[in-house]
C-alpha cells in the first residue's frame, strides 16, 4: 500500500541539472539522513542549467519522482529544490533594526532578516540564501544567535545567494504542473559542498568547484559560514564538444573518449600511445590520436574553466585567503589526475571531494557527479546550521505566498 508523505514523512529533494536529473527521497534518522526513494533520469529540456523547454523538463523531473517514488512506496506532496540557474551570484551587506522590547526577541531577528531579504530581492532577483555572518549589539560583537540578550539597536553583516527570479520561476511552473509544490529552494553550490566537505573544513575555510556537464560552480566557506558562492554557464559538456571538434568524431564517441582515455597527467609516452575512433560523416572510417593530442584539449579548456570561476571570488576574501584548500566534485571531477593539474594550476591545496556517508544511498549515485542532491538532504534535513532562505521564509508564510502569485501570473 502506498502512502502519502506528510510533515512527518520523508522529505524529496531535485536536482535538475543539465545532463540528469536526480530525485532522492529522505528522512532524519539519529544517525543523520535515511534515503529510502531514488530516481536517475537523463536530463530533457535544459541547457546550461537553465530550462529551455518546459514539456520536455517535465516528462524527464516526472519519470525521475515517480522512479523514487516507486522505489520508496510513497507519494510526494512537496520536495525541495537545488538551482543552478538565474545567474548566481553572492551579495554582501549590512542590515540593521531597532529592538522594540527590553532584550532581543526572535522578532526582531525576524524583522532584519525579512529587511535584508527585502533589499537582496530587489531588481528582479530572488533570495534563495542568506545567512548572518556577524551580529553587533548597540555596536559591539555578539553571538550570532543574540536572543535574550538586552541591547538597544541590532546589527549584523548578511550574507545573500541570489538568482533572477525568471528562471526560478520556470522550474517552479514544471513542479507544479507535475502537482509537486515546492518546500524550499537550495542553491546548488552550497549543497554540493555540504555533500563533498566536512563540518570541520567548513570552519576551517574552503571553497568548492563543482564541474558540472552545462556549469561550473563555487562555493567558499569561513567560520562555517558560507561567504561567496558564482556559477559560470560552462562544465563538463565544453570538454566533450572540445574533443568532438578536434577529432572530428561523433559528440558520444568523444564523451566515451573522454571517459576512457582522458588524464590531465602527462608523460613522455603519451606521444606514442594511442586510440583509434570513428570519424563523423563517414560509415566505418577509424582515424587514431594519440593520449598527448587528448591530454592537451582537456588541460587548455580546465584551465580556463578554473581560472575563469576563480576569479569571481572577491579582492578580499577572509581568512585563508589564497591558500585555502579546494575540493573538487562533480562530474568532470571524476578526470584522473585533475586534483594534481588543478592544484597546479591554482597555486593551493586540491583533493576530489569524497562521497557523502548517508545511509541509504545507493551505490550507482555514491558518486561526485551526483553530490547535490545529497546535499540537498543534508540541509532540507537541517545538516547545516546557515540560515536557508527558503525555509525560513515558508515559516512566515511569505515564500508559499510568492510562488502562488509567480504560478497565478505566469498562467
Amino acid at each position: 500500500m502506498r502512502q502519502t508523505a506528510n510533515t512527518h514523512a520523508p522529505i524529496g529533494i531535485l536536482d535538475a541539472g543539465s545532463s540528469k536529473i536526480v530525485c532522492l527521497i529522505a528522512n532524519q534518522t539519529p544517525n543523520g539522513a535515511h534515503v529510502v526513494g531514488h530516481g536517475l533520469q537523463r536530463s530533457r529540456g535544459i541547457k546550461a542549467g537553465v530550462i529551455v523547454d518546459l514539456s520536455e523538463t517535465e516528462q524527464a523531473i516526472r519519470a525521475a519522482i515517480a522512479q523514487a517514488e516507486k522505489s520508496a512506496g510513497l507519494t510526494l506532496t512537496t520536495v525541495y529544490a537545488a538551482i543552478a540557474c538565474g545567474r548566481l551570484k553572492s551579495m554582501n551587506f549590512a542590515a540593521n533594526a531597532d529592538i522594540l522590547g527590553p532584550s532581543v526577541s526572535k522578532h526582531d531577528i525576524a524583522r532584519l532578516m525579512h529587511g535584508a531579504r527585502t533589499y537582496a530581492e530587489r531588481d528582479g532577483r530572488m533570495a534563495l540564501h542568506l545567512n548572518r555572518t556577524l551580529v553587533e549589539l548597540d555596536g559591539a560583537a555578539s553571538s550570532l544567535e543574540p536572543v535574550g540578550m538586552a541591547a538597544h539597536t541590532l546589527r549584523a553583516n548578511i550574507h545573500a545567494v541570489t538568482a533572477d527570479d525568471a528562471p526560478v520561476r520556470n522550474l517552479m511552473l514544471v513542479l507544479d504542473r507535475c502537482h509537486l509544490p515546492v518546500a524550499g529552494l537550495f542553491a546548488s553550490p552550497l549543497t554540493s559542498a555540504l555533500a563533498s566537505t566536512t563540518a570541520d573544513e567548513r570552519q576551517n575555510g574552503v571553497t568548492v568547484i563543482d564541474i558540472g556537464s552545462g556549469t561550473t560552480k563555487l562555493a567558499s566557506f569561513e567560520a562555517g559560514h558560507l561567504v561567496h558562492v558564482a556559477l559560470i554557464p560552462q562544465g563538463g559538456y565544453l570538454l566533450t564538444a572540445d574533443i568532438a571538434q578536434a577529432l572530428h568524431t561523433p559528440l558520444n564517441e568523444a564523451e566515451r573518449i573522454k571517459t576512457i582515455y582522458g588524464n590531465l597527467v602527462s608523460a613522455q609516452s603519451d606521444q606514442h600511445e594511442t586510440f583509434s575512433y570513428p570519424e563523423a560523416g563517414s560509415e566505418g572510417r577509424m582515424q587514431q590520436a594519440t593520449r598527448a593530442q587528448l591530454g592537451h584539449l582537456l588541460r587548455t579548456r580546465l584551465a580556463d574553466l578554473l581560472l575563469a570561476l576563480m576569479a569571481r571570488l572577491p579582492a578580499n576574501y577572509q581568512g585563508n585567503g589564497s591558500a585555502s584548500p579546494i575540493v573538487l566534485t562533480g562530474g568532470a571531477a571524476q578526470l584522473a589526475g585533475l586534483a594534481d593539474f588543478a592544484s597546479t594550476i591554482l597555486q593551493r591545496p586540491v583533493r576530489v571531494g569524497l562521497v557523502p556517508v548517508i545511509q541509504g544511498l545507493p551505490a550507482p549515485l555514491s558518486m561526485p557527479g551526483l553530490m547535490t542532491a545529497a546535499g540537498g538532504a543534508i540541509a532540507a534535513l537541517g545538516g547545516f546550521r546557515d540560515q536557508a532562505t527558503a525555509k525560513s521564509t515558508a515559516e512566515t508564510g511569505s515564500y508559499a505566498r510568492r510562488v502562488g502569485e509567480w504560478l497565478k501570473s505566469s498562467f
